[in-house]
């Protein structure tokens, strides 16, 4: 008989771990699923490579969602359909605030519904706050594994590369990072009733500080595959696991 599978992502509608870490690139995802005992994958389709195994004994799903957040809802949204209850977005992100380093974590409390899909969802005054407890358990857990981080609102924007847009507008707001999909999966948790955090590695400075749209980031000095950023994604790869846990317990 053949599997039952949703739609988009075309994983089981039944029998996913309820605790998941869901992180943008399908290699960063077998990466950390190589971390958990007994890892299988479970789908591969499009962007969105899925797999399940076990943390110290908890059992778990670690997903890829992709670049952006209206592929990403998609994922959010048909892994709650499955039965995942607990999200952690582990990603990167560009530091907003003096003193975050390259390689520091930023543990997001609430994000800037900036990510051009929730607008059509719902009214822009809707917030997109993380669960309390699952802030304080990615906070318990990078104290834990002695990680650099910190907390803060996070933007998340749909667009990547910088346009003719002025983007000034939350200069002085104390913003800790800016990323891609975040808000989508808080603002889908709250209207679910799920419980969802995220944790960022950052992976250089404001990419939107190169304002001429006709230079490529690529000139501009921003550069995410150094040692310094490959190290924070491993502190940070334990941090959301072990965060996972802790929630788990609670």
């Amino acid at each position: 008989m053949t599997q039952d599978l949703l739609p988009l992502t075309r994983i089981p509608r039944t029998g996913l771990p309820p605790y998941a870490l869901v992180v943008g690139d399908p290699l960063r995802a077998a990466l950390v699923a190589a971390r958990l005992d007994g890892a299988q994958e479970v789908s591969y389709h499009r962007e969105y490579r899925v797999f399940s195994g076990s943390w110290k004994g908890l059992p778990v799903t670690v997903a890829s969602h992709g670049v952006g957040a209206p592929g990403a809802i998609l994922l959010f949204q048909e892994l709650a359909d499955a039965g995942v209850r607990t999200f952690l977005r582990f990603g990167t992100a560009g530091a907003m605030r003096p003193g975050i380093g390259d390689g520091d974590l930023v543990i997001a409390e609430a994000a800037v519904r900036d990510d051009g899909v929730t607008q059509q969802l719902l009214p822009p005054e809707y917030p997109a706050v993380a669960s309390p407890e699952a802030v304080f358990a990615l906070q318990r857990a990078a104290r834990e594994a002695g990680a650099p981080h910190h907390r803060g609102i996070v933007w998340t924007r749909a667009a990547f590369q910088p346009g003719l847009i002025p983007l000034d507008a939350y200069a002085g707001a104390g913003l800790a990072a800016i990323e891609m999909e975040l808000a989508a999966l808080l603002v889908t948790a709250s209207l679910r009733g799920l419980v969802a955090g995220g944790v960022l590695v950052v992976d250089g400075v404001n990419a939107d500080e190169l304002r001429d749209p006709d230079v490529p980031l690529s000139t501009g000095g921003y550069d995410p595959h150094r040692e310094v950023v490959a190290a924070g994604v491993e502190r940070g790869a334990l941090v959301s696991l072990e965060a996972l846990r802790l929630l788990a317990l609670a």
